[in-house]
């Protein structure tokens, strides 16, 4: 995606709807934005964007998962996050003008929203209302990917997918997120980098403890301060 928009389509009103930050924009903004919104559909496994791909779109997600990750010069490969619906990811990126340091590829069937970076930085120089939910985004993305590398250190399952759930919480990164999170357990296993038997022990730990519910291909968060407390320690 990140080197062809050939299987992009305009957005539909419904998917506009899902984009968070469209709703801080003035009329005469939004008027001038939404025509210039594309969206690809991803199929699992695939791409959105490789390390090295150079800036050429901003990019969020309408339907899906997406995961961010990195192999670095010693061949480490490290998860940096997941991208639930609702989230936008890459502004430091086309900020800095510098290739993409991390991938991006969809955990599963996923809709993902783009918009051009010359379309992004004229969005910058309209509207103080989307520079503040950008410098918004940078701040708490700053804190996100500090956080991924010590969940990738930590030894405690339990702990390390609390910590991990928590994230995929956050009402600054992901807007629509709530109390209940469309994720599978195979996804889970794919985004932290543990094998889905330790997945499937932890959540039950969890579950046990009351902090969440396990459904078919979804989790219910019953408390949020003991998701804090079981990703702060245990």
């Amino acid at each position: 995606m990140g080197a062809s928009q050939d299987n992009t389509r305009t957005a539909t009103g419904r998917e506009i709807d899902r984009i968070p930050w469209v709703g801080v924009l003035s009329i005469d903004d939004r008027a001038w934005v939404v025509p210039r919104l594309r969206v690809r559909e991803c199929t699992a496994g695939e791409f959105v964007l490789r390390a090295g791909d150079l800036p050429t779109h901003w990019y969020g997600v309408v339907e899906g998962m997406l995961k961010v990750d990195h192999v670095d010069g010693a061949a480490e490969h490290l998860t940096f996050s997941g991208i639930p619906a609702g989230g936008w990811f890459g502004e430091g990126t086309l900020i800095k003008g510098h290739p993409f340091l991390f991938s991006v590829q969809a955990l599963r069937k996923s809709v993902v929203a783009c918009l051009a970076a010359t379309d992004f930085q004229a969005l910058t120089q309209r509207s103080i209302a989307f520079n503040r939910y950008a410098m918004g985004q940078l701040n708490e993305r700053l804190a996100q990917f500090i956080a991924a590398r010590e969940i990738d250190r930590m030894a405690d399952d339990e702990q390390r997918l609390a910590c991990s759930l928590l994230w995929l919480r956050n009402p600054v990164l992901f807007p629509s997120a709530g109390d209940v999170l469309m994720i599978t357990q195979q996804d889970l296993s794919n985004l932290i980098g543990m094998s889905r038997q330790r997945v499937n022990k932890a959540l039950a730990a969890l579950e046990g403890r009351g902090v969440l519910r396990v459904e078919y291909r979804t989790l219910r968060f019953l408390d949020p301060q003991k998701l804090r407390d079981s990703a702060a320690a245990l």
